[in-house]
């Protein structure tokens, strides 16, 4: 597990409704269980820092890191899309993107990577389609100093071959097969009575392989997906094993946070794609 993703995994996952903060020495432990050495997490947490989404912060008076807003919107963003065993309703609108192309070659690169990521595919150079507007969208072309024309519009054809056409789903498919297959083993082999390290280890493998799907997953409506798309059983199936394994991942945070009053709300899943 690369060592900035297992970073923004454990803020995401756990430390939200913690005031988005942890000690230095907490986030080395609990990564520690998967394999994240020492030196690996200082460095990604440094480089966080010079990236503008974590910042020092002390509390209490410990030192530590706490995620800035930029991260926290982000993160909230990205909870929604992970947990998202629902399907929106969709209007049968598609939200149509053109950049202009007055910013430079590395803001249009970084546009481009910033857009796959929210759910937009190229329909052509400076054109971009989704099947909904992203909340994140205006930030994220404000940032790289892009200027954009927005509307909606209906495809007078076949959505489900539009879809086929401009996203890779034999890929996506394949891959959300994979695993519900992984997910499925680990469920049948986990012990009546697992101990609070293995549960966050554990738990925090499954989100990580999971939060991949965010950079892949348009989250296009089932109105365009294929028969028997396996992306919903595979959403059905990591909810459930998350929340199983919940509990005794939020006392091992407890306990390395040194935090064993705590008693967050254990968070629902959110709706959004599918």
């Amino acid at each position: 597990m690369h060592a900035r993703a297992a970073v923004f995994d454990l803020y995401g996952d756990h430390l939200a409704d913690r005031g988005s903060w942890a000690p230095i020495a907490g986030i080395v432990r609990l990564l520690g269980t998967v394999e994240v050495a020492p030196p690996a997490v200082r460095t990604a947490v440094s480089r966080l820092v010079r990236e503008g989404w974590l910042e020092p912060a002390e509390r209490d008076g410990q030192r530590g890191y706490a995620a800035t807003e930029r991260a926290r919107d982000r993160l909230a963003e990205a909870r929604s899309r992970i947990y998202r065993t629902g399907s929106p309703e969709w209007d049968g609108r598609w939200h149509l993107v053109v950049t202009e192309r007055g910013a430079g070659r590395a803001a249009r690169a970084r546009s481009v990577a910033a857009l796959s990521y929210l759910g937009y595919a190229r329909l052509a150079a400076d054109t971009w389609i989704a099947p909904r507007a992203s909340a994140e969208l205006a930030a994220t072309l404000r940032a790289e100093g892009m200027a954009s024309r927005q509307f909606h519009a209906r495809f007078a054809d076949d959505p489900r071959a539009l879809a086929a056409g401009l996203w890779d789903l034999d890929t996506l498919g394949t891959a959300y097969a994979r695993f519900l297959a992984r997910a499925c083993r680990l469920r049948e082999q986990l012990p009546s009575e697992i101990p609070a390290d293995r549960a966050f280890a554990n738990r925090t493998t499954l989100v990580h392989e999971w939060r991949k799907f965010l950079f892949d997953d348009p989250g296009l409506p089932r109105e365009v997906l294929p028969q028997g798309w396996p992306g919903q059983e595979a959403a059905e199936v990591f909810d459930r094993l998350a929340a199983d394994l919940l509990p005794l991942a939020r006392r091992f945070v407890d306990e390395c946070l040194g935090d064993t009053d705590h008693h967050p709300t254990d968070p629902a899943p959110t709706t959004s794609r599918s």
